[in-house]
């Protein structure tokens, strides 16, 4: 016997994950991972949804930098130097730093600092830190700080990934335009 399905197509709903939505203590968020330049301008930008670690979305926030060239040639792909939080205090991301050359700023976690001074000397020496240079990491919040003074973005209206990217990418715009 034969029956006749009532829906002519089934469509698969897109994934949270495709739409940037996702369950973190205040409900359902999104959490934009950037990186700028000295002056608080955005250069890369990746979204994620809320409960999303930093730290597993360095790799496309670095490959999202392209800064154009004055003249010919092609366009920077490696920062002089990194700045960067705790979050990206991985053993995985310090040394993809030094394998492209990037000198890096990245304060170590406490645990890590733990179990360094456990093991020894087997432990390592601790990373380098400046704790001067880090100081100028305020120049990321400030960036944040900027996008989210569009009331749309520091609200999420929009309900669709790529119409919220596109929200934060003109806003970085004006931004651009701005200093």
């Amino acid at each position: 016997m034969w029956t006749r399905c009532t829906t002519a197509v089934n469509r698969a709903r897109p994934s949270a994950a495709k739409e940037a939505i996702g369950r973190s203590r205040g409900g359902l968020t999104s959490k934009i991972h950037l990186a700028c330049d000295g002056r608080g301008r955005p250069l890369s930008i990746v979204l994620t949804p809320g409960q999303a670690s930093d730290g597993t979305h360095f790799d496309q926030v670095m490959a999202g930098i392209r800064v154009p060239r004055l003249g010919r040639g092609r366009p920077r792909t490696r920062p002089d130097h990194l700045l960067a939080d705790k979050a990206y205090a991985s053993k995985k991301i310090r040394e993809s730093l030094r394998a492209r050359g990037i000198s890096h700023t990245i304060p170590e976690k406490k645990d890590h600092q733990v179990n360094r001074r456990r093991r020894g000397s087997a432990g390592g020496r601790p990373p380098a830190f400046d704790a001067q240079l880090y100081k100028q990491r305020n120049v990321v919040e400030r960036c944040f700080n900027r996008l989210k003074q569009y009331r749309g973005l520091a609200t999420r209206y929009a309900k669709r990934g790529h119409y919220y990217r596109s929200e934060v990418v003109i806003a970085s715009i004006t931004i651009w335009l701005a200093t």
